[in-house]
């Protein structure tokens, strides 16, 4: 890949990495983390469904058909999770790949299109209208993201946010204080290129995964970057911290404020 010698942070070299990845990014990701992904999609709608309950307790209403924003949103996997829990939904589906929104479309979502808006570009820059968006989730897409790129994100979710609406993303991580951490980081970066090279003719993309989600580390600074926007999270650790998430909504006041 020769990310030694490119800023693998680089929007044109994020997008151009998914556009080779994505035909075969769906059953080789569920391979690779052997059905973990699936489980920690749904999870991620979980939370988000937990946050709107806790929400609703604090006095906000999410809407019966409500506007979800999903964010580097791929080839749509998580789509199955939050249209079933959120049947009347509209998703309005953010990726910088081209190849990832054709690849969602042609092959898993068609039935859905009706329910899905894409839009090819990126979600850091993209001026996203305030309060156009109920709920906000994004899976998988925060370790392509420099902290500068995370603080980013963190203002762009808080702007498109309704006051009192929820959010959830989860990202796979780096396991810190696990016993079997050792194993689980020579597995993401030394057998899975290997793998890679034998099944998929040489090709070391997937093997990018590893180093993101190493230099990631967890969602410890993006959910600091969410609270200095003012919402409010949880955070939880999935797998033994393979994986961290951050859930929460946007208070109907500013948090702090007196009645």
């Amino acid at each position: 890949m020769g990310e030694d010698h490119q800023d693998i942070y680089d929007p044109a070299f994020v997008a151009d990495l998914f556009d080779r990845c994505s035909a075969r990014y769906r059953w080789w990701s569920a391979v690779a983390s052997f059905g973990l992904v699936w489980v920690w999609r749904r999870a991620c709608v979980q939370r988000l469904g937990a946050m709107v309950l806790i929400a609703r307790l604090k006095g906000a209403e999410t809407p019966k058909a409500p506007r979800i924003l999903d964010l580097m949103a791929g080839t749509g996997e998580v789509w199955p999770h939050l249209l079933a829990r959120f049947p009347r939904a509209h998703v309005t589906a953010i990726d910088i790949s081209r190849a990832m929104h054709d690849e969602a479309v042609a092959r898993l979502h068609r039935a859905r299109s009706h329910a899905i808006t894409h839009i090819q570009t990126d979600a850091l820059t993209e001026p996203l209208p305030a309060a156009s968006a109920d709920l906000v989730i994004a899976t998988f897409g925060l370790k392509t993201l420099t902290q500068a790129g995370q603080s980013l994100l963190a203002a762009q979710i808080n702007t498109a946010l309704a006051p009192g609406g929820s959010f959830a993303l989860i990202e796979a991580s780096d396991p810190r204080g696990w016993a079997l951490r050792p194993l689980y980081l020579w597995y993401l970066t030394k057998i899975l290129p290997l793998v890679e090279r034998a099944l998929l003719r040489g090709a070391q993309d997937f093997s990018m995964i590893g180093t993101y989600t190493q230099r990631f580390g967890d969602c410890g600074h993006f959910a600091q970057q969410l609270r200095a926007q003012g919402l409010f999270l949880t955070e939880r650790r999935h797998f033994f911290g393979c994986a961290t998430s951050v859930s929460g909504f946007k208070p109907i006041a500013p948090l702090g404020a007196k009645p």
